[in-house]
């Protein structure tokens, strides 16, 4: 359940695979830089917050998770929702939701439910996905052009009224940096994929405000100096009503954390060959969060993009993403005091790129061509996360999503009279599997169940055995094509053997799949009908009916269905 890659991979390893995870490490720590700084300034919080993050967290996913090469830390996807916690409830508040996200991730890993993150509906993911990159974006045009706004609504329509209203306040040198560093991102993307970009253009931008002695908002201007090292662990004052208050954000946290973190381990087996290990990494976020907030971080998970950095850089073990954290470390020890020189405008222009990267353009229309209800689930999904919040729209999502899965299975499952058919009143030539010569004896009704039977189709089976009002002596229920059964679709058939009971109507079995057969026999239901009415085929069931028949003494009654 808990055995991480890095004590695994330890056995195997040598020197060359020292100096490559070595090179991926140091590669990674210096991308990571810029942005855990903006993803903490963009989630309303001071920069240094971000590399306490990228550097505790990322050093426990390494150490203790299950992936070979994950890079953890700070990401794009928890901007919106960290924003949000912060704004209401202040900092203390988003270490309770991290204190409960942390524990809630562990128990996803014990429980084993790491397999069970993957079967969230893509829709849902692509619709958050885009409604975070979205409003990413629009917390960052203040500082990329430099505008002067003393306040900025949350809310997404006020802020984008109150920043066109606010647009003759831009200042063309922050508008000029900001923008230079998207400029300068792409073009060193086009001509020099391998070279770190996003640090490229924060260093270029810095050096040209400094030297040109631009007057625009800098890290220190409105944060002061980074400090120099981590913070002695600790936990701020929390209240009972900080953790009754933030159950759902913190349950929220913890389910995007462990869809991030899978998803970005999932790339990086496509890219390296190998396989993760889903319930040890879940145990590892859950760890490195708990980590990051006696820390004084910020939420983490596997961060995409910078894994597949790793990868490319050539990282073949977790080794290389502590060497991250210890990069980010040492450059925090010496050049901290530096960093109040950055421009707001140049981390903003990196933002813009992660959101562009992050909106998922591609995925999101080609749902948009697909069924109407993945349509549905998206679109919904999308407008909550950037017009109400992104803890509503996942929750909303996966509930719209199982509700509409649940009405596929209900129209595709079926339940139909085939007396006739067995009978040879109907041509079934068609079907290999059709028993046309088979003669049902008189009295005798057969009926075929197809797909799951669970709750969304027990209305649809009394309909359709509802319809039914002649008199029958037996029933034969053939469920051959039923591979599973819920409780209510059990009380349901035990609610028909009652009435069959009642009525005079023997019930016959005939096909019984593995999963409902373990059902009806730990039940008790296969007792209750009786082993011999369990047919493996429709001929040893017509032949039980038969024999049934032949010692029947009273006449059955119609069947009512209620």
């Amino acid at each position: 359940m808990f055995r991480p890659k890095l004590f695994t991979l330890l056995k195997t390893y040598n020197r060359s695979t020292l100096t490559a995870d070595v090179v991926a490490g140091i590669t990674v720590g210096i991308i990571a830089l810029p942005l855990a700084m903006a993803f903490a300034i963009a989630s309303g919080l001071p920069p240094e917050r971000g590399l306490f993050t990228a550097i505790v967290a990322g050093f426990l996913i390494s150490l203790l998770g299950g992936s070979r090469v994950q890079i953890g830390g700070p990401t794009g996807a928890f901007v919106v929702l960290v924003a949000g916690i912060v704004g209401q409830y202040g900092y203390s508040g988003l270490v309770a939701c991290m204190l409960m996200a942390g524990v809630l991730l562990i128990l996803f890993g014990l429980f084993r439910l790491g397999g069970l993150i993957r079967f969230i509906p893509f829709p849902v993911t692509t619709g958050f996905t885009t409604g975070i990159a979205v409003v990413i974006f629009s917390t960052q045009i203040k500082d990329l052009l430099g505008l002067q706004m003393a306040t900025v609504p949350s809310e997404f329509i006020p802020k984008w009224a109150a920043i066109f209203q606010a647009l003759e306040t831009i200042s063309p040198s922050a508008a000029a940096l900001g923008i230079g560093s998207v400029v300068l991102i792409s073009a060193s993307r086009r001509w020099c994929p391998r070279a770190p970009s996003m640090l490229i253009a924060m260093l270029a931008t810095t050096a040209a405000a400094a030297l040109l002695h631009l007057d625009v908002e800098t890290i220190g201007s409105r944060f002061g100096e980074l400090p120099r090292m981590l913070p002695a662990p600790g936990l701020p004052d929390l209240g009972i009503s900080d953790f009754k208050n933030l159950v759902a954000p913190a349950f929220t946290v913890a389910l995007l954390a462990a869809i991030e973190s899978l998803l970005s381990a999932t790339v990086a087996d496509g890219m390296i060959g190998g396989k993760h290990r889903p319930n040890t990494e879940l145990i590892a976020q859950g760890i490195a969060n708990l980590g990051s907030a006696v820390f004084g971080g910020i939420p983490a998970t596997g961060a995409i993009a910078r894994t597949a950095t790793n990868v490319k850089s050539g990282a073949r073990s977790p080794l290389a993403g502590i060497i991250h954290a210890i990069t980010l470390a040492l450059v925090l020890l010496l050049f901290a005091p530096l960093a109040k020189l950055v421009p707001l405008a140049a981390l903003a222009g990196i933002l813009v790129v992660v959101a562009w990267n992050m909106s998922e353009r591609h995925h999101f229309a080609s749902i948009l061509s697909g069924p109407r209800s993945d349509r549905l689930v998206l679109v919904l999904t999308f407008l909550l996360t950037v017009l109400v919040d992104l803890t509503v729209a996942v929750e909303v999502g996966i509930v719209l999503s199982a509700l509409l899965f649940i009405r596929r299975m209900a129209e595709i499952a079926n339940v139909s009279v085939i007396t006739d058919a067995v009978s040879g009143d109907v041509d079934s030539a068609e079907d290999p599997s059709a028993f046309t010569l088979r003669e049902v004896p008189e009295g005798v009704e057969v009926y075929e169940i197809e797909g799951p039977f669970f709750f969304g189709m027990a209305d649809t089976f009394w309909n359709v055995l509802g319809n039914r009002h002649h008199s029958r002596s037996v029933l034969v229920l053939r469920i051959r094509s039923v591979p599973a059964i819920d409780a209510t679709g059990l009380h349901t058939l035990r609610k028909l053997r009652s009435q069959c009971e009642k009525q005079g109507t023997q019930l016959v079995f005939s096909g019984v799949n593995k999963q409902p057969r373990e059902v009806f026999i730990r039940s008790g239901f296969l007792e209750e009908v009786g082993p011999e009415n369990f047919c493996p085929s429709i001929d040893a069931a017509l032949e039980r009916a038969k024999k049934l028949t032949r010692s029947e003494v009273c006449p059955t009654e119609n069947l009512s269905i209620s």
